[in-house]
């Protein structure tokens, strides 16, 4: 149980009296284990920057952790020597991103920095892509990405404009708990610059460049699923001469409670009802979907036979079929993915001739794979299709792309669908599944992965595995064998453990493939489950 003292000290010093009385009520209220959870220790900084529930108190999302996290990273930059220099930071639609971010540009200018406010609700993408095109010493931006409603975020960049490594993430994470009282931060409302339109512009131009001329005949649904990705989409696609594109318009504009989704997710089951529904009431060819800070793209297609029905492809899939054409248009450098991701780009790079590399789960990694890196993905819908340009996921380059791609395609009487198939047939089939368990109780996943590295598996169809443990750089299980492998591992973002499955088969059959994947996720449910 949480000192009563310690509640009151952290009031006295809360710099918002709305979190101030949310506290305070629940003192008055005798709600112990409501306390007892927000005050259980600070909301963890990492590589990902802070991520949590909107609510007062130290364990959570609020102004007066924004406002700490804001000084420690000052403090950080300072001791560096990069006091004066730009600091650029950016903001999504959740709900409080807006006083986070102008929170945090008010301390950077107080802390002696150029601080610099992207100057409205704007991709994250378009955050990463400031911090380079301004020679900025850092970037923040405030988002949740893709989660509930209910929780919000606050990342990192580092001048390269690629999310923080570590150990910076725990060398911030000490400047931050060496901060003073919250209430003496101090803040510098007037210091603060007001990036114009013009960086939007630079971004749109970058992006929609990145296209050569060829067929644009492709009818495009497009949903920002309620976040902030429309605006900026629609102006990339524009300048880049596809004039089709249809929104869906219960998603189509900004709205930090998600009202049409259960999860802001487009891997989510259900997330795309809305869009597939209006996809086949337009007769499109395709269906882009970004998640709510527009860094991820989910692509789902028709099937192309009588029964009308459609499928959404799944992030593997994109990332070959992105990978494939930018090989083919003679993109030469390293191709990178991580180890949960399919292996297939590997053996496209190597029959390619080109550099591949394998890293840990997350484009900070990704994008530091090699000094020529020209692309990478990771499964959970991640595309670098510019990494000259931006140094992390992208969902509006990517979907521009893929658009690219399926137009040419539809011009030769192809799809993408089809191409998968060609693919397959000259590499084989690489099926890829995920199995994702949503817990309650954290300890819940701590315990699975303590018994998984106990008592491993020693076969899984029929086959004699290898079996690897990350540690300590990574909390991660790998079982191989010839012709497949699964990967085990907590989430990083979210209260889930995920199980990433693999089965190559060599005569491409998808018939085949499906079967052998149906036997290894029934496998592996029983062990992780």
């Amino acid at each position: 149980m949480v000192a009563r003292a310690e509640v009151e000290a952290w009031i006295a010093d809360e710099v918002d009296p709305a979190a101030a009385a949310e506290l305070q009520a629940l003192l008055d209220a005798g709600d112990d284990t409501e306390l007892a959870d927000r005050f259980a220790a600070p909301l963890a900084f990492g590589t990902a920057g802070l991520r949590g529930p909107l609510r007062a108190g130290p364990n959570g999302m609020n102004r007066a952790v924004v406002r700490r996290a804001a000084a420690g990273l000052a403090a950080w930059l300072t001791e560096r020597g990069h006091r004066g220099a730009p600091v650029v930071v950016g903001y999504d639609a959740r709900h409080g991103s807006a006083d986070f971010a102008r929170d945090s540009a008010a301390i950077f200018a107080a802390g002696g920095f150029d601080a610099r406010l992207l100057p409205r609700v704007l991709p994250t993408p378009v955050l990463a892509f400031a911090v380079q095109h301004l020679g900025a010493a850092a970037g923040v931006m405030v988002t949740a990405s893709h989660n509930p409603p209910q929780d919000n975020g606050y990342k990192v960049y580092a001048s390269d404009g690629a999310q923080i490594v570590p150990p910076t993430d725990s060398e911030i994470e000490a400047a931050i708990k060496a901060v003073g009282p919250t209430s003496a931060v101090p803040l510098d409302d007037s210091g603060v610059t007001m990036v114009g339109e013009e960086i939007v512009t630079s971004y749109v131009g970058a992006v929609a460049a990145l296209v050569t001329d060829g067929p644009r005949d492709l009818r495009i649904v497009h949903t920002a699923m309620h976040g902030v990705g429309t605006q900026t989409v629609r102006a990339v696609f524009a300048a880049a001469g596809f004039g089709d594109v249809t929104p869906v318009p219960q998603q189509e504009q900004p709205d930090p409670d998600f009202p049409t989704v259960s999860f802001p997710n487009p891997e989510e089951p259900g997330a795309l009802d809305l869009s597939l529904a209006l996809a086949r009431d337009v007769r499109a060819d395709i269906v882009l979907a970004n998640d709510p800070d527009a860094d991820r793209c989910a692509v789902a297609v028709p099937l192309g036979d009588p029964s009308g029905e459609w499928r959404m492809l799944r992030g593997d899939e994109v990332g070959v079929l992105l990978g494939d054409a930018l090989l083919r248009s003679g993109i030469r450098g390293t191709y990178a993915t991580t180890i949960v991701s399919s292996s297939m780009l590997g053996a496209l790079a190597a029959d390619a001739g080109v550099g591949y590399a394998e890293t840990l789960t997350g484009f900070k990694w990704i994008v530091r794979a090699a000094p020529d890196l020209v692309y990478g993905y990771e499964e959970a819908l991640g595309y670098a299709v510019a990494p000259e340009l931006v140094r992390d996921k992208d969902g509006v380059s990517a979907a521009l792309r893929i658009a690219e791609l399926a137009a040419r395609l539809k011009a030769e009487g192809s799809s993408l669908l089809v191409r998968l198939d060609e693919l397959a047939a000259r590499f084989g089939r690489y099926a890829t599944d995920q199995i994702a368990i949503r817990v309650d109780d954290l300890a819940i996943i701590d315990h699975t992965m303590r018994r998984l590295r106990a008592t491993p598996p020693s076969t899984l169809l029929g086959e004699t595995l290898t079996v690897e443990d990350l540690l300590p750089d990574a909390d991660v299980l790998r079982w191989r064998w010839p012709g497949g492998r699964v990967v085990v591992r907590p989430s990083g973002t979210e209260p889930k453990l995920k199980a990433y499955l693999e089965v190559v088969e060599p005569s491409g059959s998808a018939e085949v493939a499906a079967t052998t994947l149906r036997r290894l996720r029934a496998e592996v449910s029983a062990l992780v489950g």
